[in-house]
């Protein structure tokens, strides 16, 4: 029993959600879990809808949400013939779910709003690729994620409770899967005990693979995606990016800790506890390797570079030229987690604490004003934070040419720079 995860990059077209169902026909006989992502830009345009009825622009949100209806609807036209009927009627009880709360007004926190909209993305999505394939003669059973996946109430960063869950897999999906052979749901999303949906943070959809591989004790995980496999760098970043055949864990841990995107930071825990093997590959082309991560040493990997941009440092400066103690620090970390915020890199000094993060301009400047009580706050805007695993001297001139590095922090392994 395989699990496969297809990104919103593989479903995001007629043409591609057709290419999904010719990657599946090399599958006859196995069976598969199959955990799907919103279609390209849809969690963008629903995250659009959001902030407008948050706004209190009602009319601007239903008009936002009317154009990705409209998508959906065209996209299942094109697709669809004797399926189309039911696949409708499938989705306008999703738009109903999302319309009902935009006629509403906002009286609970952006996050908890965020999750309802957003949410619809992805069971969108599934409905249509479900109908599909079952049209094509792939037949398969499409759930609903958030039946399964019990979380808590963490709203846009929810976290799984596992028990629950896991009982939930056993007693919903395993039967499934011995009567359907494919069964078909989404990542990303879950709910509460109170049938109110969450998600797991954003990229969440390859953790949702990864549990559901965790708890089916899965021979394998996939995740399809539209490069060749893990490269080295960002190829629309770094052209010269080359790919990387073997990978293990704890790389790949690492690599996601400083911000790559190729595997969502969550992923790897479920998989390693278990030993299942991750596989990336090439939605675009399935007869390429791309990249098997394991549990073995994996020696001679080329440098591999995270460049996040969009960073903003963040000085902390003692008012009374006193030491930054471990309270003062203590009091730091405590509004970190309290605004879902995680620094990239942070420094400590005698009587200063600066911290580089995510240019969340909202959440910032709550931060930057909470510790005004305590600290002198200087914020500087507009950075880029480049990290480098197994670097070089060649590699690191080339990479830092022309720039001015605000920041620097090295180990034998790994070189962090904050660059303007």
């Amino acid at each position: 029993m395989k699990v496969f995860k297809f990104g919103g990059a593989s479903v995001n077209s007629v043409e591609r959600i057709k290419n999904l169902a010719a990657i599946l026909q090399h599958y006859p006989h196995e069976k598969l879990l199959i955990v799907i992502s919103a279609m390209g830009k849809t969690t963008n345009a629903l995250e659009k809808v959001t902030e407008a009825f948050y706004a209190g622009k009602k009319e601007d949100a239903l008009q936002l949400f009317e154009q990705v209806k409209q998508q959906h609807l065209s996209t299942a036209k094109y697709l669809l013939v004797t399926h189309y009927l039911a696949c409708e009627a499938q989705l306008r009880d999703f738009f109903t779910e999302v319309e009902w709360l935009l006629h509403d007004k906002p009286v609970r926190d952006y996050d908890y709003y965020y999750d309802q909209v957003v949410c619809a993305g992805e069971l969108l999505s599934t409905a249509i690729v479900s109908a599909y394939l079952n049209e094509a003669g792939i037949f398969n059973q499409w759930m609903d994620v958030r039946d399964i996946f019990r979380t808590d109430d963490d709203f846009r960063d929810a976290n799984i409770d596992w028990t629950f869950t896991q009982t939930a897999v056993s007693n919903i999906v395993v039967p499934a899967l011995q009567q359907h052979r494919i069964v078909l749901t989404q990542g990303f999303i879950g709910a509460t005990d109170e049938n109110e949906s969450t998600t797991l943070g954003r990229e969440g959809s390859d953790y949702s693979a990864a549990v559901f591989a965790n708890m089916l004790d899965a021979e394998s995980q996939t995740i399809w995606k539209d490069v060749e496999s893990v490269m080295n760098a960002d190829p629309k970043k770094f052209p010269e990016a080359q790919p990387i055949a073997e990978l293990n864990y704890n790389e790949v841990i690492e690599m996601a800790y400083y911000g790559a995107q190729v595997i969502h930071p969550k992923t790897i825990k479920p998989l390693q506890n278990k030993g299942i093997p991750l596989y990336v590959k090439c939605f675009l082309d399935p007869s390429l390797a791309g990249t098997v991560i394991h549990n073995k040493p994996v020696h001679n990997l080329p440098p591999v570079i995270v460049l996040k941009e969009k960073q903003v440092m963040l000085k902390l400066t003692s008012k009374d030229f006193s030491f930054v103690g471990e309270h003062h620090v203590g009091q730091l970390y405590s509004q970190f987690e309290k605004l879902h915020l995680k620094p990239n890199l942070t420094q400590n000094g005698a009587i200063s604490f600066v911290c580089v993060l995510d240019d969340w301009a909202e959440k910032v400047e709550k931060l930057a004003f909470e510790a005004s009580s305590i600290f002198d706050v200087e914020l500087m805007k507009g950075l880029s934070l480049l990290t480098v695993r197994h670097y070089t001297k060649e590699v690191f001139e080339k990479l830092t040419e022309g720039k001015i590095i605000l920041l620097r922090q090295q180990t034998p392994e790994t070189i962090q720079l904050l660059l303007q």
